[in-house]
């Protein structure tokens, strides 16, 4: 029986991961993990408060350890807050991290070689599933979820706060992965299979942060936009 924690994002990634370790009747949850800045008080990329994860957790059933980390973490700072999370876990008798990764083979390569030297395994639910049959599971499994989180220079204000569903992938502009997986969008998933009841949620202002350096004087600023859920 694999003892198992899911890192938790609070977004659609993280949602059918947990549906599936749900249904894997060889995995014991033993909870979630979510990376948050320790400056705001919010879900690290995703902008997501600290008070509506732990709606999500209430409706989850699951206790979330919180993992923090500063605003701009370097890899050493990161390293060190995963590792002592583990260090954690390991009292727990936890053996395997979950990941809701689908396809960045040099970010599963970077978690795993974590994961070993903090003694743990590493398991992968939507690891090289296609994208037409995510897209599917996530209309057909009754998940919503808005995007909470886009880069500017690559969909920009009009796609902030917009509803996952069969329009939004196709109205995707070309080169923009479906599933935001090289981190054009970011969402927050408030319904779905694995929640008890919908997470009650309102909409506040948009705000922008730029990158800390610009690749050229000449670009559009890069940065990101955050729907502020509360």
């Amino acid at each position: 029986m694999m003892k198992a924690v899911l890192f938790w994002s609070a977004g659609k990634d993280s949602a059918m991961a947990l549906n599936r370790l749900k249904q894997n009747p060889q995995v014991e949850i033993i909870g979630l993990i979510t990376t948050l800045n320790s400056d705001y008080k919010r879900i690290s990329m995703h902008g997501i408060a600290e008070q509506v994860l732990d709606r999500q957790a209430e409706q989850l059933g699951f206790p979330v350890i919180k993992m923090w980390v500063s605003s701009q973490p370097d890899n050493h700072t990161y390293e060190e807050a995963f590792m002592k999370t583990c260090s954690q876990l390991t009292e727990m008798s936890v053996d395997t991290l979950v990941f809701g990764d689908i396809f960045l083979e040099d970010l599963r390569v970077y978690r795993e070689d974590l994961a070993t030297k903090a003694g743990l395994k590493t398991y992968f639910p939507l690891w090289k599933i296609s994208l037409m049959e995510l897209q599917k599971e996530l209309s057909d499994g009754g998940y919503e979820a808005i995007t909470c989180c886009v880069q500017s220079d690559k969909l920009g204000m009009d796609w902030i706060g917009k509803q996952l569903n069969p329009d939004f992938f196709k109205k995707l502009p070309h080169g923009i992965d479906p599933f935001g997986e090289n981190g054009e969008f970011h969402t927050f998933c408030y319904n779905g299979p694995i929640f008890r009841e919908p997470i009650t949620y309102q909409t506040g202002e948009v705000v922008f942060r730029p990158l800390q350096i610009k690749q050229t004087d000449m670009a559009e600023e890069a940065g990101f936009l955050y729907l502020d859920i509360i």
